[in-house]
């Protein structure tokens, strides 16, 4: 098993469930590791024969922008799910980080593993 990645991207969105969060944008950061076999992209060395994580971060940025979720969990289950359905992984790590949320901490957040990860 291979596994494309994207580290610390941000994006701004509005998440939380206290009123003065639902009138305001966050950044949040996303940690992903997606499973992948690399090996035709090795061998043709052709874009069009790997996941792009290009393709990946852009899909998520406009996604992650305009949605408005109370909680990191239900976002963080939806982006995993983009990622399975709409780019065809088999399985997903998504670190959701929501800086500053928690006083005296630097980031708070969740990880979340869906489907099955390959051999």
């Amino acid at each position: 098993m291979d596994i494309v990645f994207i580290r610390d991207l941000q994006v701004e969105t509005v998440i939380g469930i206290y009123d003065w969060e639902r009138k305001i944008r966050q950044t949040i950061s996303l940690d992903i590791d997606m499973a992948t076999d690399i090996r035709k992209a090795a061998n043709s060395d052709n874009i069009d024969d790997t996941l792009s994580y290009k393709t990946v971060a852009k899909r998520l940025i406009s996604f992650v922008e305009e949605s408005e979720y109370e909680l990191v969990e239900a976002l963080a289950e939806k982006i995993c799910a983009i990622i399975r359905e709409e780019f065809n992984v088999p399985w997903v790590r998504l670190t959701l980080n929501k800086p500053g949320a928690v006083r005296g901490s630097r980031s708070v957040g969740v990880i979340i593993e869906r489907g099955t990860k390959p051999e």
